[in-house]
């Protein structure tokens, strides 16, 4: 697949270097700029090679926060803070993954592992045909066709532009946003509880006040906006 490249925001000089030293440690990195501020990272947004924004949150003028919705083209953003109570927030904005400072190499290194499982999903994946049954999909990855049974799928997790398809066995991906997805016949029995979750309510064990429990011992949080959608359930 290549290299990512990747562009660095932070407003503290020791957090900014720290992270550009992990970054250096990965042959998959490829760092195209390095900025004390967002406002000078504007420029890059117009440059559709990114792929990666490592960020701050808590900057003058423009944060992290802001500056992400500003970008929301670029597939990857990280946020390395030392402000854990934006995390709900930020994950309104397509986060994949939300680091509390002080960083640290072994958890950089995570979520470096998790970058790459998402830009390989997001290479190879694509919804290939609807169904050819009332319970049965194929869908495409890389060169094979898989069937999964409608009934076998615990839940479904987007994962920006494409959305995760989770039985008990495996995780497959479709070239398809989850609110998409929902609108094909095939997935009426599934219930949207987030933003990024949906499930069948044949497989609902427990019901909290902010998750649900699924088979398998599976956790689902519950979305402040979809709590209405557990009429349905209940």
């Amino acid at each position: 697949m290549g290299t990512f490249n990747c562009v660095i925001v932070d407003d503290d000089d020791i957090d900014r270097l720290t992270v550009l030293s992990y970054a250096k440690k990965f042959p998959v990195l490829n760092i195209v700029g390095i900025f004390s501020n967002a406002n000078d990272a504007l420029g890059l947004l117009e440059n559709g090679s990114i792929d990666i924004l490592f960020l701050d949150i808590d900057m003058p003028e423009l944060s992290g926060l802001e500056f992400r919705k500003k970008a929301m083209h670029i597939p990857v953003c990280i946020y390395i803070t030392a402000h854990p109570e934006h995390a709900v927030e930020s994950f309104e904005l397509d986060t994949l993954d939300f680091i509390v400072k002080p960083i640290k190499l072994d958890r950089f290194s995570q979520t470096i592992a998790r970058i790459i499982e998402f830009m390989e999903i997001k290479h190879k994946a694509q919804l290939f045909e609807s169904s050819i049954g009332g319970d049965t999909i194929y869908i495409k990855e890389g060169y094979e066709k898989t069937k999964i049974k409608l009934h076998d799928i615990l839940y479904l997790e987007a994962l920006k532009d494409y959305t995760l398809i989770v039985t008990q066995q495996k995780r497959h991906c479709v070239l398809s946003s989850i609110g998409m997805l929902l609108k094909e016949s095939h997935f009426q029995s599934f219930i949207r509880i987030h933003r990024s979750f949906a499930v069948q309510k044949q497989f609902i064990q427990t019901i909290g006040a902010q998750e649900i429990l699924l088979n398998n011992n599976v956790l689902i949080p519950i979305g402040r906006s979809y709590k209405s959608n557990l009429n349905l359930i209940l």
